[in-house]
């Protein structure tokens, strides 16, 4: 009986890109690659994956939108409500 065993390989582009940076810079960040122990074409691919993320906090008008709707009658007056709420809450 054979096996024939299939492989699939995924290749994924790469491209190349030039940074100038500050000298310091680039000698901080060989220290912190090395330690690492990864490149800082890694590291670069890191911090740009991350940039490149959408961001998940929730728009503000979203959470407004799932509040519950007050239940205040139509034409009151709005200080006198919040006071009286306010005396029976309390109790004053």
């Amino acid at each position: 009986m054979r096996t024939i065993k299939k492989y699939a390989y995924l290749s994924i582009m790469k491209a190349r890109l030039n940074l100038t940076i500050d000298e310091q810079l680039l000698v901080s960040i060989k220290k912190i690659a090395q330690k690492r122990n990864t490149s800082i074409s890694e590291l670069v691919t890191v911090f740009f994956k991350k940039l490149a993320q959408p961001t998940k906090r929730k728009n503000i008008i979203d959470l407004i939108e799932q509040l519950e709707q007050p239940s205040i009658p139509p034409g009151i007056d709005l200080k006198e409500f919040y006071y009286k709420e306010q005396r029976e809450k309390y109790s004053l």
